[in-house]
């Protein structure tokens, strides 16, 4: 029984986040840096079993994908390239960084590590696999 591994993806880093075997509770894995995402992605995989990757995706608020499509779309492309055997699901991405941030208020962070943007990036993930696993718990 493999693990959900969600995916924050932005032009600098990469958020990153990942469920428990039994799919209950996502949590925040790691931030990489943008370049750095396959190696990483190549590493884990040889040691945890990995059934899904789940990528934000941004919309629009009319639904339509945003400007950021375009930097999106090729990493997705090569995400299914490189590994084949792994489906790739696309969650709605919208406002999961100021729902990230607020979680870091209402957690009590001090401003200065509410200033930590990999940190951001890494709830992003878990907000995003959280918000596929609530999904799949309505399907």
């Amino acid at each position: 029984m493999g693990r959900v591994l969600s995916i924050d993806y932005g032009r600098k880093r990469v958020g990153i986040a990942i469920t428990d075997p039994l799919k209950i509770i996502a949590s925040g894995l790691e931030t990489v840096h943008s370049k750095d995402i396959f190696t990483f992605l190549t590493r884990y995989l040889n040691t945890e079993n990995v059934e899904c990757f789940v990528v934000g995706y941004p919309l629009q608020m009319n639904g339509k994908p945003s400007e950021s499509i375009e930097f999106i779309d090729p990493f997705i492309k090569k995400l299914k390239k490189t590994f084949p055997d792994i489906p790739v699901k696309l969650i709605d991405e919208r406002f999961t960084s100021k729902i990230a941030f607020q979680t870091m208020i209402d957690g009590g962070l001090k401003k200065k590590k509410r200033q930590d943007k990999a940190l951001i990036d890494k709830i992003s993930a878990t907000i995003i696999l959280q918000s596929y696993l609530e999904q799949k718990k309505l399907i």
